[in-house]
């Protein structure tokens, strides 16, 4: 699904769908949260750090917050470029009535976390990383916390991955949380990956040529098989190994 068709989709959901901006970030919010849980259950280490962009996407971070608090993390979210918009003022106060603390120094909070979850930059991003990011992606390509990427790793262009050069070149994180559907950019990474999307309608599905996973039990997350590059070679060297024996 190019950047267009991801757009269209997004406003189809609001048009045709009937759903309003609220519903889909608090669907996208709980979907990142049960990835979290399947990664880095709470048992594995509580402390989560959101970074969260200005845009929607950063808006599924908060929701995403608010969720792991309940589900018994302790979150920290660095949110430094905050809007005036009324939505994301509303997330923002539901978090400080939960007091979830929130950083203006995400170096520091990245060395005291177990884990992260990068809601800076979501599929509609392009251009340069410009600050107060830049020293956020590259600390996030350096750091051996694990990391949950929603939509895209921060950087990455929708079609094309990761940028050739600059912050996010080298950024791969652990795993991958597409919302809706997967992105090219997903041929990309090596990590593992899941489909957060249980409330796409069938007739939206279909106008996009859409598969719906098979979501299990309460679950609004789904794992799928590894298509990156890394994943690929892997595959190759398995059934070299398999031919050899």
């Amino acid at each position: 699904m190019n950047a267009k068709n991801a757009a269209a989709l997004d406003k189809d959901l609001m048009s045709a769908g009937a759903f309003s901006l609220d519903q889909l970030m608090e669907l996208c919010g709980l979907s990142i949260c049960q990835a979290v849980y399947r990664l880095h259950p709470p048992s594995k280490g509580n402390k989560v750090l959101v970074a969260c962009g200005p845009g929607n996407n950063g808006g599924d971070g908060l929701v995403a917050t608010r969720h792991l608090f309940h589900h018994g993390y302790q979150p920290t979210v660095y949110y430094p470029k905050k809007t005036s918009h009324e939505l994301y003022q509303r997330l923002s106060t539901q978090l400080k009535n939960l007091d979830i603390p929130f950083t203006d120094d995400f170096e520091s909070s990245l060395k005291t976390t177990n884990y992260v979850v990068d809601a800076i930059f979501g599929f509609s991003f392009s251009g340069e990383v410009r600050d107060p990011f830049r020293s956020v992606i590259a600390a996030l390509e350096t750091t051996k916390t694990p990391i949950l990427a929603v939509d895209a790793p921060s950087s990455w262009n929708i079609e094309d991955g990761p940028p050739s050069s600059g912050p996010g070149a080298k950024y791969n994180p652990e795993a991958l949380i597409s919302l809706s559907a997967a992105k090219p950019l997903v041929n990309y990474f090596e990590g593992r990956h899941f489909i957060g999307g249980r409330f796409l309608p069938p007739s939206v599905a279909k106008q996009y040529d859409l598969d719906i996973p098979d979501y299990q039990g309460d679950e609004q997350v789904v794992e799928t098989a590894p298509t990156g590059r890394k994943a690929t070679s892997e595959k190759v060297l398995k059934m070299a190994e398999r031919q050899d024996l």
